[in-house]
């Protein structure tokens, strides 16, 4: 299934834009909201709680919230009560975090894939709402069941970069956050290490990719994008720009690698008022283009 959605991106809007920028992202019809927290931005749960009671039909997507800074327990906590007070708008995400950053609360792991390896299938277990005992490196749970688990368990994502992650995201996660700058032809790349992983884990269905991908709408939008992607070879080929049937059209080749949910990423500050209204009609015309 194709989608298209937004980011609400921490690095150019503070927190106090955020109620007016959730609502007009639910108002011009973006079907998903996609956050992140980044040291030391704002709060990935809060800001998604915050959103869901905002609004009503708007999901809200966490890509990611780091797994050194909590505990798993209370991580499956925060989840399983947003999920409880919204249920099925909820996409949480979890990822290594900015090495530095993590370092610098004192947070930092060795080895963030063996922290990946641990956390995220007790993260999933958790809110299956069963009893989980590990005794890991990092992850360490006695008898740990939660008291209200959500009803049906939320897809948990995981970010991934590197080859390593790409699959090991695709052997614990129940989707993978691809992050922006790519080419549809690295994203393929990307696509295949993640079910090859998943396949040869022996696990069932199929992994939910989602890429962010730099976007630009109205006056001077290539140079925009262009500056966005930086000096990284085939700019053209690394973000989507002009009016929204052109960022629709562009969409197709990252949905043909294998991506399932397209997320644009404002290039730069913009007004995210006339950017969701942008994005939203490119998910209505990407929507039609699924059902020829």
């Amino acid at each position: 299934m194709t989608r298209i959605g937004a980011i609400f991106n921490p690095y150019t809007h503070s927190p106090d834009e955020f109620r007016d920028a959730v609502l007009a992202a639910e108002a011009a019809g973006v079907p998903e909201l996609w956050i992140w927290e980044d040291c030391f931005r704002q709060s990935a749960f809060a800001t998604v709680g915050a959103a869901l009671a905002w609004t009503e039909r708007l999901k809200i997507g966490i890509g990611i919230a780091p797994m050194p800074l909590r505990n798993v327990a209370a991580t499956a906590m925060e989840i399983a009560t947003i999920e409880r007070l919204f249920p099925g708008r909820l996409l949480p995400g979890v990822g290594h975090g900015v090495l530095p950053w993590m370092a610098q609360v004192g947070a930092r792991v060795a080895s963030p894939l063996t922290l990946m390896r641990e956390y995220v299938p007790a993260l999933r277990a958790l809110l299956a709402g069963q009893q989980v005992d590990v005794a890991g490196r990092y992850v360490t749970l006695d008898a740990v069941r939660l008291d209200y688990p959500p009803e049906a368990a939320p897809r948990v994502y995981a970010a991934a970069e590197g080859p390593k992650t790409l699959q090991l995201s695709g052997e614990v996660a129940d989707g993978t956050v691809l992050d922006s700058g790519h080419t549809p032809g690295e994203v393929a790349t990307a696509v295949a290490a993640i079910r090859e992983a998943r396949a040869s884990a022996g696990r069932e269905g199929a992994a939910e990719i989602v890429a962010y991908v730099v976007a630009a709408f109205g006056p001077d939008a290539e140079a925009r994008a262009r500056a966005d992607v930086g000096d990284k070879p085939d700019p053209l080929d690394r973000a989507l720009w002009g009016d929204p049937a052109q960022v629709a059209e562009g969409s197709r080749a990252f949905f043909e690698a294998g991506v399932d949910e397209v997320i644009l990423l404002p290039s730069s500050r913009v007004e995210l008022a006339e950017f969701y209204a942008a994005a939203g009609e490119v998910g209505r015309l990407v929507d039609a283009m699924a059902t020829r």
